[in-house]
């Protein structure tokens, strides 16, 4: 219900864009999406605020990866659509495959004025994923609702049942079993008395029963009907044996024990401003009974949490922070000479004060690399970590702080680390990354613009990515962050 009444704009034909719900979708609609919005359905990306028709994209509902995907459109449509009024008389046909769980695959052409264009899976914006670092992006509705390759991968929850609900269903089969049997030896022996009592000297032995204005029951010529229907009779004033009643008691327990978790102010977490949530109440009485712990080591840290501490620049290292392993050891050893003095300085300090930097040298810091021998070598260094990733700046309006979107934690700590030692990355476009460094002649802030020529990805088996660059001297660059 949440999700079918979420509001987006959709074209009314005449060349303006109403708000609609997302239940009233229909494919070939056009749609326009703002930034930080969910996509209500398979979008075709005709285009976006961007000049080449990109947009990013993050698929974290989708596979979990936080790292932003960049989508493009094709030159054709993103040529010709760049307001809600060019989609006035805008016609095209997509013809594409049928609906399916395949996320990374699509194949379709676009026909527009007579030419056809083929589709990938890099003009496609599948439903669940978000609208990020783009203002908008317009788009035709390719696949809705179950016809969506994110529903299309979805799957039933499994039922789970508790240990209690499993122990008392064999208890109801038990007395099932018991009220049957019960019922079933009973009838035998009420069919037997039931022949047995025939006339004699004209009454019968049981004469107070009435068996002679009895229908069925009692009556000794019809004794097998009779048992029949004497069994029917007992198994139902026997039910009261099977305590139905418990499975609605034990219900409704269940219930008010979700509500108790739900309440629960000692599982509410702050940062994220969210209570603990029982989605069922189905095993509510085992929450704390583990039994076995199966345990696998995965490359992923829990926590992965970055810093910038320590660097070493021309066989020089710089940074007097200490890290955790050092820490450790110089407890365990007492002081070692590794740390020595500064061990009780760094031990009482709070984390770092900016995320993902915790560097501390008077030697660079604050603009002092200037004045070191290694200057030009050190500006190279921090260049280097200012151009060479593939993180994407966000400039908050208001305080023009930059922040970044990066495809890792320690991508995202070089980009800051940079940034706090006077190399700020501020704006990256399709072909040009752009940052704020001191001059050394004039000691001013200045912009440099790079060409960005290429971007070589970063993978295992090269274990390094790199950048080809062109730098604002014409001068050709291949920068390399990696492995040794």
């Amino acid at each position: 219900i949440e999700v079918n009444n979420r509001k987006v704009k959709v074209h009314d034909g005449n060349g303006i864009f109403r708000q609609e719900e997302w239940s009233n979708l229909r494919v070939g609609d056009i749609v326009r999406v703002e930034k930080d919005e969910f996509f209500p359905a398979d979008l075709l990306l005709l285009s976006s605020s961007y000049e080449e028709s990109i947009c990013y994209v993050e698929t974290m509902n989708l596979d979990g990866e936080t790292n932003l995907k960049v989508k493009q459109g094709l030159d054709a449509t993103s040529s010709m659509l760049h307001e809600d009024s060019d989609f006035k008389d805008f016609r095209a046909v997509v013809r594409c495959e049928d609906p399916n769980v395949n996320l990374y695959m699509f194949v379709g052409t676009l026909e527009l004025e007579e030419e056809r264009f083929p589709l990938s899976i890099q003009q496609i914006l599948l439903r669940d994923s978000k609208l990020r670092n783009t203002e908008y992006v317009y788009g035709a509705v390719v696949f809705t609702g179950h016809d969506t390759k994110v529903i299309q991968n979805s799957t039933d929850p499994p039922s789970k049942r508790s240990r209690i609900e499993r122990k008392m269903d064999k208890i109801i089969y038990l007395m099932f079993g018991l009220v049957f049997l019960m019922s079933f030896v009973g009838s035998i022996i009420f069919g037997v008395e039931t022949r047995e009592d025939k006339l004699k000297n004209g009454r019968t032995e049981r004469w107070y029963l009435r068996p002679d204005s009895a229908v069925i029951l009692f009556d000794p010529e019809r004794a097998p009907m009779a048992a029949i229907y004497h069994f029917f009779t007992a198994v139902m004033l026997y039910s009261n044996f099977i305590p139905i009643s418990l499975y609605v008691s034990i219900e409704i327990v269940k219930v008010l024990q979700s509500i108790f978790i739900n309440r629960d102010i000692h599982m509410y977490y702050e940062e994220t401003d969210k209570p603990a949530q029982a989605r069922t109440s189905n095993l509510n009485e085992e929450l704390g009974m583990v039994d076995t712990i199966l345990s696998d080591k995965t490359g992923t840290l829990t926590c992965n949490s970055m810093e910038f501490i320590k660097c070493s620049i021309a066989g020089t290292a710089y940074g007097r922070g200490i890290t955790e392993v050092e820490r450790a050891m110089a407890v365990r050893s007492g002081g070692s000479p590794l740390v020595n003095e500064d061990l009780d300085v760094v031990v009482d300090k709070v984390g770092p004060k900016v995320k993902g930097f915790n560097f501390e040298d008077e030697r660079v810091m604050n603009g002092n690399w200037v004045r070191q021998p290694e200057a030009a070598m050190l500006r190279k260094f921090f260049r280097l970590l200012a151009v060479c990733h593939t993180a994407i700046p966000e400039t908050d309006e208001e305080t023009g702080n930059v922040s970044y979107e990066a495809e890792s934690p320690d991508e995202a700590a070089f980009v800051v680390a940079a940034r706090e030692l006077g190399f700020e990355f501020f704006n990256r476009t399709q072909n040009e990354i752009s940052f704020r460094e001191l001059d050394l002649v004039t000691g001013e802030k200045v912009e440099r613009v790079y060409k960005l020529l290429n971007v070589l990805e970063f993978n295992s088996s090269r274990k390094r990515m790199s950048v080809i660059v062109r730098d604002h001297d014409g001068k050709l660059l291949l920068l390399s962050k990696g492995a040794d």
